[in-house]
């Protein structure tokens, strides 16, 4: 009996068990069967209510089989949940997916390799199948901590870590593909998911050894039939899957864990790794996504700016990596956030480093490590300038024109209010550092630029500062002011043809590209031509021109010729040369002879260049009459000559050597003719002072200071007395007359604040009344000037078309009040 119904017990076991069971051979070693797998996976489809119950025996027996460590019997368990998931794609296989996860969870959390492996394997295959209907209640937070930590597997075999790192990365990839789609998921965008992919990824890809291989989307990173069981190659890979799926919302928590990995592990010097990680980042996101990662990098930096001068220079050149490929195609609102933040960190590498020098200064020696710091911060402000130089090189011109206007408006210039930088702090020596940064600034942001008029490229706003820094003392600065012109200017790109000073023999060679000039720049020039000859007239005197300054000055010339002279022109800068050479010779300002030899070989070889560009004969022969002259009696007077070294110079010119100089009538009598008005050559050119000669010539102010403080009072000879004594009147007349301009000041600031902040009805009404007494004084002055006066000799009255005198005595009169003393 109790045999019996031992015996009935098997067939009375459910169905869908029995069929599970027959899936499992004797032997492991055989593997799954085949039939028996066709009857359970043909039953499931059939009857797919039964698919959890399916499931949960299956994890049942999986469980059981990991605990006894029969592993072969778990690998036949997991390829029956594969092949079951394939299969079917109801609605019942929402819980036949929990019961799924849950084993490969339990194949994940065990600590064989191989098991490990297996799970993954199982997911990776589960994450590529396209459900019909999202799920509203299932997580992977479990599945992203697991395969992170197997992405930084230290297995002590090289081949087992390689395997269950490319298998954590796979994994990674899985989750990714599984949530990022499914609007369900979104949580997987979040700090705390995130913290742990990007890091999994970007471990595994330091340990690539070609990092050259980076480029855009559709460049193969792997390289070699295997590239895909390479845990960097794979890791990159996903990277560029994640990015690339990364909405507007989600690109800041994307980029933020970037920074924090190169933080921890110290990337960012040396950055060839951060630079990779970057340049993975913006050929993978969307376009208009670009912004958010300048804007993520710059406040990186700004967060990083007292760090050591290598890590802010690695951030640097990171943002120049990432603005390079952002500005060929959208980079949003941020291009002047760009530009301040990186001039603000100019600024403060600046600082840094003028407070470096006065420390070393102030002590007894000289440290090698000073030196160093100054040497790194100077690394610093390189790639700054060259960050800024690249980024609006590659902007539209109407978006350089306005770059161009913003750095020039944060250049200090002495005698102008500036409210971007404290020049009184960082003193003279941190303000000229200062300028010529920014002017270095300048020059790659206009290297290339092509406007179509002078107007537009050079604002009264943006000429009249970098003409106020040409005036300065310094030789660089000067230099860097022309080197800014002429990149302006030069829309044609004649400039590289001209190769320095020179005596051209032949300018047709040269096959100078020219246009006609347009009404506009014939505009610019009559408005602004006076300032460009005059900042050029006074730059040559300077006493440290070298071979440099008069090369810049002769191109800057040449070019003015080319790109914005008609007739008129020509005749001023032909006043222009004849002033130098004039200049020269009267030496008022007592300037050394190798500047006034310099000035007279820059005036030989510009009026040889505009003769043979004005193609003159008459004017040609005469300007190389004098040139031939100059190589057999002065060659020192010729650029071939005065700008080698060691080259012999005259102790004075001597004006009555009339063959070696430009004779003014002679020049006048080769212009006469249609086109060119020559009387205008007996006017000497003399250049105009303005007010900026007072902040620009030529020290600033605090080494104007000095200079006071250092002479003592009994010391100074004996003046003449000021035409104006200061007495106390005239000091209290000087403040009452500075309190009515403040008074005034105030009342207008009060006026103009009623008329923004008031409202319009009470603007209209006080509008009104002043409109009203305004008409009634116009009514009266009108009533008295129409209506004739009294006069002594009496009242005109008209009676009968004839008019009658009535006499009026004098006392008698009515005048107006205006008109009683």
């Amino acid at each position: 009996m109790p045999a019996g119904v031992c015996g009935c017990c098997g067939p009375l076991r459910p169905r869908y068990k029995r069929l599970v069971d027959n899936i499992f051979p004797e032997d492991p070693k055989d593997g799954l069967s085949k039939s028996d797998m066709e009857k359970l996976t043909f039953y499931a489809v059939s009857a797919p209510e039964k698919l959890d119950r399916i499931g949960a025996y299956l994890a049942e027996r999986l469980s059981r089989d990991v605990v006894r460590h029969r592993y072969g019997y778990v690998v036949i368990a997991m390829e029956a949940l594969d092949q079951l998931l394939m299969a079917c794609h109801s609605q019942s296989i929402k819980p036949f997916v929990e019961s799924f996860l849950h084993m490969v969870a339990k194949l994940l959390e065990s600590r064989e390799p191989d098991l490990q492996v297996l799970g993954t394997n199982s997911f990776v295959k589960f994450a590529n199948i396209e459900e019909d209907t999202p799920s509203y209640h299932r997580r992977y937070d479990f599945f992203v901590s697991q395969f992170s930590a197997m992405c930084h597997s230290t297995h002590e075999d090289p081949e087992t870590r390689t395997r269950i790192r490319v298998a954590g990365i796979k994994g990674l990839q899985g989750v990714v593909r599984k949530t990022v789609n499914d609007e369900l998921q979104a949580i997987i965008w979040e700090p705390q998911h995130m913290d742990k992919l990007i890091p999994s990824m970007l471990f595994n890809m330091q340990d690539a050894e070609d990092l050259d291989r980076v480029g855009p989307p559709g460049t193969p990173s792997e390289t070699g039939q295997d590239g895909e069981e390479n845990p960097a190659s794979l890791a990159e890979s996903c990277f560029r899957e994640l990015l690339g799926r990364a909405a507007y919302g989600n690109m800041n928590n994307a980029v933020r864990p970037v920074l924090v990995h190169l933080d921890n592990h110290r990337l960012w010097e040396p950055n060839e790794f951060a630079v990779s990680c970057f340049r993975i980042i913006m050929y993978s996101i969307q376009a208009q996504h670009s912004h958010h990662v300048i804007q993520q990098v710059l406040g990186h930096l700004d967060t990083h700016n007292k760090n050591t001068p290598r890590m802010r220079a690695g951030i640097v050149q990171v943002l120049l990596e990432t603005v390079a490929i952002a500005a060929k195609g959208s980079v949003g609102p941020t291009v002047l956030e760009v530009f301040n933040t990186l001039l603000k960190h100019l600024r403060m590498s600046v600082d840094f480093e003028l407070g470096e020098n006065s420390r070393r200064n102030s002590g007894a020696s000289v440290s090698s490590s000073g030196r160093v710091k100054e040497s790194e911060e100077r690394i610093v402000q390189n790639a700054i300038i060259q960050t800024i130089g690249f980024f609006g090189g590659n902007l539209p011109d109407y978006q350089r024109a306005e770059v161009m206007m913003f750095i020039m408006g944060k250049v200090p210039v002495y005698g102008t209010p500036c409210h971007t930088l404290d020049t009184v702090k960082i003193g003279h020596q941190g303000t000229k550092r200062i300028q010529a940064m920014l002017l270095s600034s300048l020059i790659m942001v206009t290297s290339g630029f092509k406007s179509k008029t002078m107007v537009a490229a050079l604002p009264a706003p943006f000429l009249d500062p970098l003409f106020s820094i040409s005036l300065m003392e310094d030789c660089e600065l000067r230099q860097l002011v022309l080197e800014i012109l002429l990149n302006i200017i030069d829309r044609h790109d004649n400039r590289a043809k001209l190769r320095g000073i020179r005596i051209i023999p032949n300018v047709a060679a040269l096959k100078i590209k020219r246009e006609k000039i347009s009404k506009q720049d014939v505009g610019f020039m009559k408005k602004h031509g006076q300032q460009l000859y005059r900042h050029i007239y006074l730059g040559c005197k300077e006493e440290d021109n070298g071979h440099k300054s008069f090369e810049l000055l002769f191109t800057t010339l040449a070019v003015l010729t080319i790109e914005l002279a008609n007739e008129e022109v020509v005749v001023d800068l032909i006043r222009l040369a004849l002033a130098l050479q004039d200049m020269s010779l009267a030496n008022e300002e007592n300037m050394p002879m190798v500047i006034r030899c310099g000035i007279m070989a820059l005036v030989a070889a510009y009026l040889n260049f505009l003769s043979q560009m004005i193609a003159n004969p008459a004017f040609c022969q005469h300007v190389n009459k004098v040139i031939e002259m100059r190589n057999l009696e002065a060659p020192y007077l010729l650029p071939e000559h005065i700008f080698r070294e060691k080259c012999p110079l005259p102790n004075s010119l001597e004006k009555e050597d009339r063959s070696l100089y430009f004779q003014t009538v002679d020049l006048a009598e080769c212009l006469v003719g249609p086109g060119y008005n020559a009387e205008r050559l007996s006017i000497p050119y003399v250049p105009q002072v303005t007010d900026e000669d007072r902040f620009t010539r030529r020290k600033s102010l605090v080494d104007t200071i000095s200079l006071q403080v250092d002479f003592p009072s009994d010391s100074l000879p004996d003046k003449s007395p000021l035409a104006e004594e200061i007495t106390f009147e005239t000091l209290k007349k000087a403040i009452e007359t500075t309190g009515l301009e403040e008074q005034e000041k105030e009342k207008r600031r009060q006026v103009m604040e009623k008329f923004q902040k008031a409202p319009f009805e009470e603007i209209a009404a006080h509008c009104e009344s002043k409109a009203n007494m305004l008409h009634d004084r116009l009514a009266q002055i009108f009533e008295l000037t129409i209506r004739p006066p009294p006069s002594p000799s009496g009242v005109v009255s008209i009676s009968a078309g004839h008019a009658q005198h009535q006499s009026v005595p004098v006392y008698e009169m009515k005048f107006p009040d205006l008109c009683v003393y």
